[in-house]
């Protein structure tokens, strides 16, 4: 019970969604490399290999000292997983300000439905408290129900490949995607029926995307207080390539599950 009230002090004491190192945003097409640790909630999902190596096959976002965000299609129970959590570059072993943790639970939202894509949401239980520090920061929730406007400028953040059946990036990428309201989205010549009022879509104006590795990673928007929220969860694209016009990226769309969010961490 100490180390659990400390672990919440020390989160209040930095609060949520204000990097110690603030990003650096730009417009750079197709993305770059993010300032290191102005992302500090964005974690690396890592699976074990048949080798004895980890291997980074999802993002998240860390929500609470031992809580991890990210999407349902990441998880696969026949997997060991860890967290890697204040990661720059996946190629460099014992990063200063890095630290690997193990779950302890995985919850998956009971929902979930990988035929139509829907409720694309997990949260991972890490074995401790995480400590707190200007390298490794939680990310803000946004208010239940909150809709982002056409355009909202937002940031995907991950290791996702570089471009369609490229490599994964070493170093954590950024890239701008405007936020394209539902309306938009969900005509016929856009995602149609696919996509749902429970769904963010940013980007796919042909040159702005996520792309496979980025998978449930943060969409960060930044508050009226200057704070990031994590607005959505990397969920699909277009099978056409990471970037094609009329097929933005969609995101989970965190501010619809906030009670399920909430239950979870209260329960568990």
């Amino acid at each position: 019970m100490k180390i659990l009230v400390l672990a919440l002090f020390v989160v209040g004491a930095y609060g949520c969604g204000k990097p110690t190192f603030p990003p650096i945003l730009s417009r750079v097409v197709g993305g770059e490399d993010a300032r290191p640790h102005s992302w500090p909630w964005q974690i690396s999902l890592q699976y074990l290999g048949s080798t004895g190596a980890y291997h980074h096959t999802c993002g998240g976002t860390l929500i609470d000292s031992q809580w991890v965000l990210t999407a349902a299609h990441c998880i696969n129970n026949k997997n060991t997983y860890r967290v890697y959590l204040g990661k720059e570059n996946l190629q460099v072993t014992n990063e200063a300000g890095s630290v690997a943790i193990a779950p302890s639970k995985i919850i998956v939202h009971e929902k979930w439905d990988p035929m139509m894509i829907r409720n694309d949401i997990a949260l991972i239980k890490l074995q401790q408290a995480v400590a707190v520090t200007s390298t490794i920061q939680p990310a803000c929730l946004p208010a239940s129900g909150y809709i982002l406007p056409n355009q909202a400028p937002c940031y995907v953040t991950g290791w996702g490949r570089l471009w369609t059946n490229g490599p994964i990036a070493d170093v954590l990428q950024q890239a701008l995607l405007p936020v394209v309201d539902f309306a938009t989205c969900s005509k016929p010549d856009w995602w149609g029926t696919l996509v749902t009022q429970n769904m963010v879509c940013a980007g796919g104006n042909g040159v702005e995307s996520s792309c496979n590795g980025d998978s449930g990673g943060p969409l960060n928007c930044q508050n009226s207080k200057g704070e990031w929220d994590v607005q959505g969860i990397v969920s699909f694209g277009s099978s056409l390539g990471c970037n094609y016009p009329k097929k933005p990226s969609v995101f989970t769309r965190v501010s619809a599950y906030t009670s399920w969010i909430n239950n979870v961490m209260t329960t568990n």
